[in-house]
């Protein structure tokens, strides 16, 4: 890293302002990268209830669960009532100077209230809008309500997970579209502040959740154009390559194997000790293996079944097969390839003591980002929201406060 970069304590979005009045877990998601990279964060809430995620999952002894201390680190929190005349004018005077909106409300909502695109777009021109909900802005679904398990269903991943002959199971976790929606989300930030330097205009970044989970489904929708191959649920296995699968291990645990193409089955085929098979043999060529993928994870299941562990991950290494441990989250905290890379950052708070949280993702050389804090109580940030960036006194305060507004 550089040094003067580093005793600057410079951050890559030091300078950007973003306004958060998502809830749950898309939305929030999308601003706390541009959070962990030095972005301006303020977080507003409903008075009183606060955001949904504070309740959503594990509770701590603070009274706000995991979810939340942990997805939103780094942001400022007071509280707005969007809904009231005076909430929604203070609303404006927070945007008028923001770079980054980020909103996650059913279509129409902030439209209802006097604070749409075309009203917030004029007050402010450079204004980046990021909406984020179940369907996006636009189409015959656009007023229905969507959660992340609504996405991977919708998005056409719920339907691959599982067995051919059982029904489609959760493909993981039922929040895998609000993180994927909330990386695009801040993706489509990233990329319309560029083109915000070169046209001085900003403009709305439109997802819906489902479309994330669309997008990284590889080659399902041209497969089906050109050939009409609806791909069906296949357990651990995949489509185009043999073996490619979860195989049991003599200690009972369980081990990943990816044999993408012809020569690295012939790496894993020497490693076996049945070097015949590849090349030339009767499992050389992916389409010959598809022919016969069940007597293929069979062997290889086999084979794995006789070792450790620890040793088909040797073996593996050894023939420069790709495979890794199937881990559960005790064995990701013991792993050395997890410390070396700190992935997991134990962050210090005042209300829960030292929490392990995922670290930030990517690794920046020259301008990392950080974990400065979990998610804060309630208004923890009100003095600087009120005070400092509205300019309110203690009589304005005490009123707002009062009607309910802040």
């Amino acid at each position: 890293m550089n040094p003067i970069l580093a005793a600057a304590g410079t951050e890559a979005l030091s300078d950007c302002r973003v306004i958060d009045v998502s809830s749950f877990l898309a939305g929030p998601f999308c601003s706390t990268q541009l959070a962990e990279f030095g972005a301006d964060v303020i977080k507003l809430e409903l008075p009183g209830v606060g955001d949904p995620l504070r309740k959503f999952g594990s509770v701590t002894e603070c009274g706000d669960t995991l979810p939340w201390l942990s997805e939103c680190r780094n942001k400022k929190l007071a509280a707005l009532d969007l809904r009231k005349p005076e909430g929604a004018a203070l609303f404006k005077r927070l945007v008028a100077d923001a770079d980054i909106l980020v909103e996650n409300f059913q279509p129409g909502t902030l439209e209802k209230w006097g604070l749409g695109w075309e009203v917030l777009s004029a007050l402010n021109p450079r204004l980046i809008m990021v909406r984020i909900s179940g369907y996006g802005q636009t189409g015959p679904y656009r007023d229905r309500p969507g959660f992340g398990r609504i996405g991977n269903a919708f998005g056409g991943l719920s339907f691959l997970a599982g067995y051919p002959d059982r029904p489609p199971v959760t493909p993981g976790s039922a929040t895998i579209p609000d993180y994927m929606a909330g990386l695009y989300g801040a993706l489509g930030a990233l990329l319309a502040m560029k083109a915000r330097e070169k046209t001085g205009r900003g403009q709305v970044v439109d997802i819906g959740l489902y479309e994330p989970i669309f997008r990284i489904l590889d080659e399902l929708a041209p497969s089906y154009q050109l050939n009409g191959y609806v791909r069906q649920r296949m357990g651990p296995g995949t489509v185009n390559v043999v073996p490619h699968s979860h195989y049991p291990t003599g200690d009972g645990r369980w081990i990943a194997i990816a044999c993408t193409s012809d020569k690295i089955f012939g790496r894993l085929a020497e490693a076996m000790g049945v070097p015949e098979v590849a090349g030339e043999g009767k499992w050389g060529t992916i389409r010959q293996r598809e022919a016969e993928r069940a007597i293929i994870d069979d062997t290889v299941g086999a084979w794995t079944s006789r070792f450790a562990r620890d040793e088909v991950l040797a073996l593996c290494e050894r023939f420069q097969v790709p495979c890794g441990p199937v881990y559960g989250i005790d064995e990701i905290f013991e792993d050395p390839q997890y410390k070396a890379r700190e992935n997991i950052a134990y962050v210090k708070d005042e209300r829960v003591g030292e929490l392990a949280v995922p670290n930030v993702v990517p690794r920046l050389t020259e301008t990392p980002g950080r974990v400065k804090w979990l998610g804060p109580a309630k208004q923890a940030h009100a003095d600087h929201v009120y005070r400092e960036r509205l300019g309110l006194d203690d009589a304005e305060i005490a009123r707002l406060t009062a009607a309910g507004v802040i």
